[in-house]
Order: C-alpha cells, then structure tokens, then sequence
C-alpha cells in the first residue's frame, strides 16, 4: 500500500475549463498531463515525486478514459527507456523519477533518447532534492542535461507556474526534436495553491494506433554514422530551435526591468525565496513587486544569450542565484558578457555560498551585501536594531532580538528505524554474532536499511547505489577468510539488485553473504507494491517470491527467516551463514511486513471496530523497574524510539531505569533482544482489551485478587523480616 491514497484527490483531474483546482504541486502536474493530450506516463517512485506516481495508480479510470498508457516502471532506467516510443511517433510521453540518483541510472536510456532525438514531445519530470532536505549524495541534475543536450525547466514554485511549464516542456520538446527535463525542487512538488483548470485532452496520436502502424527511421538509431550526425544535429538545428521557441514563448521572465541600474538574475525554482529576502530588506512589497530588476530563468538551459545581454546591459552590476557547484550558469553568463563586450559588474558565488542549498537566510545575507555594495542597502550598524514595527497583529511574540542559528543550539539528529521496524532486529542479531565471529565487512545498500550505519548499530561501511550492495562487496570475495556480508532491500533487489548483486556473485563464484530484508513494499519510497508484496493488488502482479528468483540464478545456500523479530533465530541464521563450510554465494531472505504501512492500514480498521463496540486485543511491552538493573543494554542493542529511562522508584538505587512509552507498537523486538543476548527478564507483556466481555472481566478480577493476595503476603514477610 502506498504512503496514502490520493483517491479523493483525483476527483479534481476530471475538472473541465474554466473551473479552478486548487490543491497540491505534484497533483497539478498530473492534471496538466492530462490537459496536454499525453499517450504514456511511467516513472519510478521515490520522494519527492512519489506522490505522481501515487496520484497516477489511483486515477487509472481517468487514465483508460484518456487512452493513457501507465508504467510503474522496475527502474528510473526502464522510465526513461519508455520514451523510446516517442522517437519514431508523434506520442506525448512523459517519465517521472528522483533526482539526480535517478538521472544517473537513466543515464543510458536518456543519452541515447537525446542522441536520436524525438519526434513527439518527451518530457522527464525529476524531482529535485538537492539541499537539507535530502537523503541522497549533494549532486544536481543541471550536469546532465548539459551532457546530453536535453533542455532544463525550472519554473517557479507556484501552481500556474509549474502547469505551464509541463505544457510549455511537451511543446519545446516537439519544436527541437529535443527531450526536455523539467526539474521540481521539493517545495514545488508540494506548495499548494490554485489555477484555472483546462479540459483533459485524448493524444491526437494513439499508443494503439502507433503499434498498429510501425514505422522506422534508422537515422534516428545511435549507430554510427548516424550517432556522429546526431552531435551536429544538436548544435546546429535543435538548439537554435529550442532558443527561438523560448525567446518567441517568453518562457523566462522579466520583473521590475529597467527600474534599477543593477540586477539580479535568479533560478525560477529560487523565485519565492530570493523574493522573501529582498522583502525582508524592504526591496520588494508582500506581493512580490521587486524594486530591484529580476530576470527569471524558468529555463535553466540553454541559457539565452539575447536576453542575458538584454537584461544586463546598461547595469553597473548583476548578481546570480545559482544553487550548488559547480556554477554552470555564472560561467556561462560570464562568458557571454566578455564576448559581447558588455562591462557590467557580475557577482554570484563570491557574495553567496559556494555550495549547498540557497535558504531564506542564505540568500537574505547574500542579497544584502550585494545591494550594500551598491549603494541602495545602508550598511548594516554593528550594534542590532530593533526590528521595524509591522501593522500585522502578531500570532505569536516577537522576539526583541534575531534568533540564534538553529545549529548553535539544537543537536543534529540523524534519520532512524520506526518504532517497531522489523529491520532493526535484524542488526540487533547482527551485533551478537559480532560478539562470537569478530566485525565484518559490510557493504550497505540504499533504503531504511542503511539507518544502520548510524548508533546504536554502527553496522555499514560503504554504500554504492540502490540494489548496489551486493556488488559492492564483490571486491572483497576473498578465496579464504571472513565472509563479508551485503545488504540489500527487496525494493533494491528487483530494481537491481537481483543482476548486479546476486547473478553477479553466481557468476563470479563469491563465497559472501547477501541478506534481502523484505519488507513487502518498497518502504523507503512511500510505501509502492513491488512483485514479491504480498498484498493483492488489482493492477499489478504481486506475491513472486524473492526465494524463487535467487534460486533461479543459481543461489543453492538460500535461507528464508519469515520474523524477523525472531533475534535468536535471526543470529542462528546469519552464524550458519558466515561460519558454513559450503562455498558459494549464500542468501538470507529477512521477511517482516514494514510496521509503518502495517500500522496505516490495521489503525484504522481497529479504531473502527471499537466504535462499533467489538472486543479488541492489542498487546504491549513494559519493563519491571524493580526488576530492571539500570544497564540499559535493551536500548543500546535496540534503539528503538519507544525505549527510554525514568528515574528509579527504589530510592536505595539512583541509576535510572528503562521504561516503554506510549509509542510502542507491541512488536516484541526490546524483548527478543534481551533474551537473545540474555540481558535480563524485566521485560513483560501487557493485553490491552478494548470492549471487554463479561468473561474477561471476571477473568481480570479474579486476577487482581489473587495478585492483591500474594502482594499482602510479601507485604507480611517484609514487616516480619524488619525486626
């Protein structure tokens, strides 16, 4: 099951002209596929785009009634090759995967789809996370599309703003023959906002009547010679189609020109941002009106000659907001400025950060010293100033002075397991055979597996690239000697993993260790089925068994642990593995449903049934404190969330104890730790009845009584021991 369903959602792409959508980012690009007669969409999922591909699953009525063809693709590569359909026939297809991560696995598909060109309009949505809120390597999608020659959309962070740009994208894409990257930062893909909708539109092309019509043109085929003509291709007729289309259209856009003799030239996904920071020095009004010249590239590339010099000519000085290193856009704007001889002053990663995201702050600190520089900020008094007084009735009360950096104060706190992930007893168990066997080398894997690497686990040395963990242990397949150990996730394993990590080691005879953690989604992601989920789903084929398929490569060591909160099974497992006298790759099959998506779907359902009034079970963990002797291994062997310390109500001893808070979700895991490791047995669980019957009240009281009784006697023994 997905993150969330957007089906109520979806009701709001069936809107026709004139009507207004409101709602978030990522649903109004869907909206605007469907208004721009788009054939095909397929893409993978993973933040911050997940929610298309969500959008798109729980719209497939709309999607039959346009004639749209939808691929939850196995990889951003196999997305990408999608667009193939476009090179031959005037079919709109678009794809849709995460950035920069993505881009690279697509990286084949896309240079050759640029090499050959397209006829129809192919659009590849990425979305952009470059910044703090990333989870991946700090690396941009701008490079790529350089390489490759494919244009780069960047619109500004609104509504009306983003749909045109995916209308915008197809109708470039068709005048250049040119695939064409549109790129969405996070806030983009979810700021909410309205636009006035247009009627969906059927593609004037079918997929249909593309198959039933084949056609060929093999100088559309990367093969030599045709690949060395597709190179002049590019320089000569496509760009200079992709620049009149984009100059004709307006696409980038001016603000408050020729207001001012300097200027700021700005990224359209940087808009919003630069915009609040010149409000906050008193350069632009709460709307947005800058009383400073903006030129807004909503095209990051092909950056437009014309309209740099256009912009910049007559100015005393210019500066460039472009996120992340290296700056392509400054250098490119530079050297148009030297060849057409225009001597305006051009400022960029000297008055602004080198690297890393472009925040409010970030940008405020840099667009003050641009405009004291030149004369239209005073400079800043080294004593702080009240803030100015603003006719707004406050929410909350203003701090007299600026607030400190949140980073001078607060920890940094690093992303971990769920409460009650079936992942963390699997290097819980980890741990305990490294208490018998030694460290060993252990090739991690992209996805909630790799919180590992982080306490209280420590457990990962290297990390390569979603379903890379098993070829990133390759290396390390010594003949003789300590097995390393790879992970992979299911999501991983069929993305990549089952080629590069596991026929890979059959192939090449590894005698390492390679354990699957299945979980039944891709978890990492959001949540999306995947072919070994065990839910049934309508579109989709599921339940193909990850055993099945490393059986059918040629894995004969293959063991399958089907709870994973099982730690002293788990252990015996992973000792059996590592210590075997059978050589060959072995594989360890980890399966426990992701709690996270198991709680989203049983909550609900048991929330309902006690409103109903039916009898309920839930079971929860607690710890004796009078058993518990304040070592605090459970925590550290487990880390879950739900594990914390309260002070120790025997007043003899002052180390705190451990103690469950209400987050816990009853999976067991603190328990099967400590026994595994045998720690301790202050662990208990509770039977939280909901709906009680008449039985289970008599039950509880006749239990109470005999507990009241042996307490009163213990009580006695205790009083007669006293003297």
């Amino acid at each position: 099951m997905a993150e969330r369903s957007f089906v109520e959602e979806v009701k709001k792409l069936r809107l026709s002209a004139g009507e207004v959508f409101r709602g978030e980012g990522i649903l109004a690009v869907t909206k605007a596929l469907l208004e721009s007669g788009v054939s095909y969409v397929a893409g993978y999922q993973g933040a911050p785009i997940s929610h298309l591909m969500d959008v798109l699953a729980d719209a497939q009525d709309i999607l039959a009634d346009q004639g749209i063809r939808f691929e939850n693709s196995a990889s951003e590569a196999t997305a990408a090759a999608t667009l193939a359909a476009s090179v031959n026939y005037p079919l709109r297809g678009a794809v849709t995967f995460k950035a920069t991560v993505g881009t690279n696995v697509a990286s084949d598909a896309l240079a050759n789809l640029a090499s050959g060109g397209v006829t129809g309009g192919a659009l590849v949505i990425v979305g952009e996370d470059y910044g703090e809120g990333s989870s991946i390597m700090q690396e941009r999608s701008h490079a790529f599309a350089m390489k490759s020659q494919m244009w780069l959309l960047d619109p500004r962070p609104n509504l009306p703003s983003i749909v045109e740009a995916v209308k915008q994208g197809f109708e470039l894409s068709e005048a250049s023959h040119t695939p064409v990257m549109l790129q969405l930062r996070i806030r983009a893909c979810h700021v909410h906002g309205q636009f006035v909708a247009a009627d969906n539109r059927r593609a004037a092309y079918s997929v249909q009547e593309a198959a039933e019509n084949p056609q060929r043109d093999v100088s559309r085929i990367v093969l030599p010679p045709a690949s060395f003509v597709h190179e002049q291709e590019k320089v000569k007729e496509r760009w200079p189609a992709a620049v009149r289309f984009i100059e004709e259209r307006g696409l980038n856009e001016f603000f408050a020109d020729g207001a001012d003799d300097i200027g700021i030239v700005v990224q359209g996904g940087s808009y919003n941002t630069l915009v609040r920071a010149l409000e906050r020095l008193g350069l632009a009004d709460v709307y947005g009106n800058s009383r400073i010249p903006l030129y807004v590239m909503n095209v990051a590339y092909p950056v437009i000659d014309s309209e740099v010099v256009r912009f910049c000519e007559g100015k005393r000085a210019v500066l460039m907001v472009e996120e992340g290193q290296p700056n392509f856009i400054e250098q490119n704007i530079a050297t148009i400025l030297r060849q057409r001889g225009v001597t305006t002053a051009l400022h960029g990663k000297d008055m602004l950060p080198v690297a890393g995201e472009y925040t409010a702050a970030e940008l405020l600190q840099g667009a003050r010293v641009f405009c004291e520089r030149y004369g239209r900020l005073a400079p800043q008094p080294a004593a702080p100033v009240p803030a100015p007084v603003r006719k707004v009735i406050p929410l909350i009360e203003l701090p007299s002075e600026p607030a400190a950096p949140l980073a001078d104060s607060v920890h940094a706190r690093p992303p971990g397991f769920c409460t009650g992930c079936p992942e963390r007893p699997i290097f819980s168990a980890m741990k305990l055979v490294e208490r018998e066997l030694g460290p060993h080398h252990v090739s991690a894997d992209i996805g909630c597996h790799l919180f590992s690497i982080l306490p209280p686990f420590h457990i990962g040395n290297t990390t390569m690239g979603y379903g890379l963990g098993g070829a990133g242990a390759a290396a390390m397949g010594a003949p003789r000697g300590k097995r390393a150990i790879a992970m992979m996730g299911d999501g991983g394993f069929w993305h990549n993993g089952l080629t590069s990590g596991v026929a890979n080691a059959v192939f090449n005879q590894s005698d390492n260790l390679t354990i699957v953690v299945d979980n039944n989604y891709t978890s990492a992601t959001g949540g999306q089925d995947i072919l070994s989920s065990k839910a049934v789903n309508a579109t989709r084929s599921t339940g193909h068994a990850i055993e099945r398929a490393v059986r059918g490569v040629g894995v004969n060591w293959v063991r399958t642990i089907r709870r994973t909160y099982d730690v002293a099974g788990m252990r015996d497992a992973l000792k059996e593995a590592l210590t075997t006298k059978e050589k060959g790759p072995k594989v360890l099959i980890a399966q426990s449903e992701c709690m996270l998506n198991k709680q989203r779907r049983e909550k609900p359902l048991v929330r309902k049934a006690i409103a109903d009034g039916k009898r309920m079970v839930r079971e929860k963990f607690g710890v004796d404190a009078d058993t518990c002797t304040g070592d605090h291994s459970c925590i550290r062997l487990s880390g879950c969330p739900s594990l914390s310390i309260k002070t120790n109500p025997d007043p003899l001893r002052t180390d705190p104890v451990a103690t469950v808070l209400e987050s816990c979700v009853g999976c067991g895991n603190c328990g099967d730790v400590s026994h595994a490791a045998v720690l301790c047995p202050s662990f208990y669980k509770a039977r939280i009845v909901s709906n009680p019957t008449g039985w289970d009240r008599l039950r509880e009281r006749v239990r109470g009584a005999v507990i009241g009784w042996l307490q009163r006697g213990a009580a006695r023994r205790r009083e007669a021991y006293s003297f």
